[in-house]
């Protein structure tokens, strides 16, 4: 029995490094968004600093692993075998959960996601002990509550505390440098560097030396008595540093972000690695402990020895930030750019991610009547001083940043020392949200949030958080229900959710590879909103919209020809296939809409006004015929799910030439696009009105059989009637896009005025 729990362990280890490389890449945003906003350095050089950080973090991390050693449980009153159970729950839970909102698109994190999981695992092992009869325990014996709901209320304090300063912090800096910040740092830079740098020496190195494994007592107690000492010269020395970097032409405020983004990836890997390790290095310790005490008694051998400090071997420490440094430097994932916390906290009007809510619209319509009282409430000279300082018409961002230096300052310092001082109090504070509600903070108070986006950006807000209350409650119940079945089935349970946890791992890595390739198929969207020359504009839009429309006249081509199969067949399968795919084209058709009204945005204005009406009106008739396809669709498949009466085979052929003539029509539209042969489109411009007309014949047959038929082939016909109309509508609208297909392939014109554009379809 011992050789298996070793195997667990062992199977425990393998899971946290997947879950090191894993958890690198998803939260590499975290400290890499503010520097590749606000565009401080190359990319390289950003992810360089980056490294070093979470390196160093990774080394400084031990005193974090106490949290799952006994910050949650009491495992003084826990058996070997409990916590065994308990261990390998979280672990499968957590597998299973990631996986399952990275699925749905939904936002997590991992220290919500670990200190519920325990949470949860944990309360139902304390059920089973105190249901036994010979019990003596309370709840409170077994689940270390007071340290539990302090881990809790700094966790869900965090969002708050980050939002809040983030606000005040950024409004102070900007009313001091103001958007025009260049001409404005003579001596005020050097200060606001000191200050900067001081706070991040204080958080990040006098708070997390101590905490390393090769520091002293007597060190650690040289560091308590002379810390007032050692902020006033860090403070004095940093200020005269940075006002001599600005004499010498350097700019500070790069600096401040170069050293925030180490300072904030050093918190995150202190702060986060209990999260990926700290349950299989508990587990280690446990198992030493059992195998030199226990005396294969896994039962009745308690843990008591998890109460001391956590000694973490440093080479244990230095191995996990080895392999975070590996996976930050070779992840796809994080070197896509465009993340959530940069478009909601873009200080232009982006790509907004996320639509529009009741309650966001509710909260800004609130805070907009919270402004116009406060507004009409203050002193004008007051507004007026305010309203210069706060002018964003003379903003001065780097080229293609979404937000200044100011602000990707502002961003890493606070967000650095709110994780640095959460992770000295030994709470687990959540790194992806403390940063998040800072950025949002500071984006708030920078004036972002424009009326045209603001709906958007709080409902993204809602959105994040939201997903948070979810993680938290879903890896409450999930890991209870899993130590459930593991401790009641045993070791055999344990093994099988092992297996099931392996299988979601290869799952969520081919998904996610699938989904890096649609991300990097969209490259050219990015680069038209990054291009500022408005000559450059069009010739990348046009091959972008092109690429688009012969996606969509694809897509068509196969859901028509699945659909007609399946309603010819009877087969219910492929109905529901393209039931599914018609749902997500809609939405992807509303996005691209979205997108590329973006891109017009950025060409010049005759452009815009001529071409983004035929953009519109093909991109109208693209989800005009996702209607057509879904009408028939639905009826098709209600009459095959009912096992109706099939379709007559009289009517076989004729379908099938029908199916054959439409599906050959959209590919050739498809050719017609790609080589942007205006000649071709008018051909099959003309042959859209001759297939209309063979539809029309075949209903008028229908007509003919409806008369002449008996009543079994009534039900049928009339979808088969229907059948044929919508796929009438669905030539129709083809037509139609081909005709704004062929002027949007043509160069724009220059002329004064557009009154006699004709846009006859």
């Amino acid at each position: 029995m011992d050789i298996i729990f070793l195997g667990i362990v062992i199977f425990l280890f393998l899971l946290a490094i997947f879950d090191l490389s894993v958890g690198v890449s998803n939260d590499a945003v975290n400290f890499l968004s503010s520097a590749i906003g606000s565009r401080a350095a190359t990319f390289k050089r950003v992810m360089a600093v980056a490294a070093i950080g979470v390196f160093i973090g990774a080394a400084m991390s031990n005193g974090m692993m106490d949290v799952a050693r006994h910050g949650i449980f009491r495992p003084e009153n826990l058996s070997f075998y409990d916590v065994i159970a308990i261990f390998m729950a979280v672990m499968v839970t957590d597998i299973i959960l990631l996986d399952i909102f990275n699925s749905l698109g939904m936002p997590t994190s991992t220290t919500v996601s670990l200190v519920f999981e325990l949470l949860g695992a944990t309360f139902v092992v304390a059920l089973f002990k105190l249901a036994a009869p010979e019990s003596t325990l309370g709840i409170g014996d077994l689940l270390n509550t007071e340290k539990a709901l302090s881990v809790i209320l700094g966790i869900f304090l965090s969002v708050a505390i980050a939002f809040i300063f983030g606000t005040v912090v950024q409004f102070l800096s900007r009313l001091i440098f103001t958007f025009e910040y260049k001409s404005r740092m003579k001596w005020k830079v050097g200060l606001f560097g000191g200050v900067a740098c001081t706070a991040i020496i204080y958080f990040m190195l006098i708070k997390g030396v101590k905490e390393m494994t090769i520091m002293t007592p007597d060190l650690k107690a040289w560091i308590d008595v002379h810390t007032v000492p050692l902020l006033m010269y860090c403070l004095v020395g940093f200020t005269l540093l940075m006002q001599l970097l600005h004499f010498m032409k350097v700019n500070v405020f790069k600096v401040v972000v170069l050293l925030g983004t180490f300072s904030l990836a050093m918190a995150f890997a202190g702060n986060d690695l209990v999260n990926f390790v700290g349950v299989p290095l508990t587990s280690l310790a446990a198992y030493q402990d059992y195998a030199a005490n226990g005396s294969g008694d896994f039962q009745g051998f308690m843990m008591g020895g998890l109460n001391g400090p956590a000694q973490t071997p440093f080479y244990f420490l230095v191995g996990a930030g080895m392999i975070m440094v590996v996976s930050l430097a070779t992840s796809k994932k994080a070197r896509q750019v465009t993340q959530t916390t940069v478009g909601l906290s873009s200080q232009s009007q982006g790509d907004e991610l996320f639509g529009s809510s009741r309650i966001g619209r509710a909260l800004v319509r609130q805070a907009i009547n919270a402004f116009s009282w406060v507004n009409d409430h203050t002193p004008g000279r007051v507004k007026l001083w305010i309203s210069r300082r706060m002018d964003t018409s003379v903003q001065q961002t780097e080229e293609g940043a979404a937000f200044d230096l100011v602000r990707g300052s502002v961003n890493l310092m606070l967000a650095g020392m709110l994780i640095a001082w959460g992770t000295s109090m030994k709470l687990p504070l959540s790194t992806t949200f403390v940063t998040f509600m800072v950025a949002m903070g500071t984006s708030l108070a920078d004036r972002a949030w424009s009326r045209e986006s603001a709906v958007f950006r709080v409902t993204g807000v809602i959105s994040v958080i939201g997903g948070w209350f979810i993680t938290a409650g879903v890896a409450f119940i999930g890991a209870g229900i899993v130590v459930c079945l593991m401790h009641m089935g045993g070791v055999p349970v344990m093994i099988a959710g092992g297996a099931i946890a392996l299988a979601v791992l290869i799952r969520s890595h081919l998904r996610f590879n699938k989904k890096a390739r649609e991300v990097e198929n969209d490259t050219l969207f990015q680069t038209i909103l990054s291009t500022n020359s408005e000559a450059d504009v069009w010739p990348l839009l046009k091959i972008y919209i092109n690429e688009k429309q012969k996606m969509f006249l694809t897509f068509a081509s196969e859901v028509y020809k699945d659909v007609i199969n399946g309603f010819i067949n009877d087969s219910g399968k492929l109905l529901s296939m393209a039931e599914k795919s018609l749902i997500t084209e809609k939405d992807v058709l509303k996005g691209q809409r979205r997108k590329l009204t973006l891109c017009f945005r950025k060409a010049s204005p005759q452009t815009a006004m001529e071409k983004s009406t035929w953009f519109h009106l093909s991109n109208n008739m693209a989800m005009s015929m996702t209607y057509n396809l879904r009408r028939i669709n639905e009826a098709c498949k209600e009459h095959v799910d009912n096992n109706f009466t099939p379709l007559p085979g009289q009517f076989h052929d004729s379908l099938s030439a029908i199916c054959q003539e439409v599906c050959t029509i959209f590919r050739e539209a498809v050719t017609a696009v790609d080589d942007n042969n205006l000649e071709t489109i008018d051909i099959l411009r003309r042959r859209c009105e001759s297939v209309k007309f063979e539809l029309s014949k075949n209903s008028k047959d229908v007509y003919a059989h409806l008369h002449n038929g008996d009543a079994s082939d009534m039900t049928v016909a009339y979808v088969y009637l229907n059948l044929l109309q919508e796929s009438q509508e669905l030539v129709t609208s083809l037509r139609k896009m081909l005709r704004a297909v062929g002027k949007l392939n043509l160069e724009p014109t220059r002329y004064r005025s557009f009154s006699h554009i004709n846009c006859s379809i």
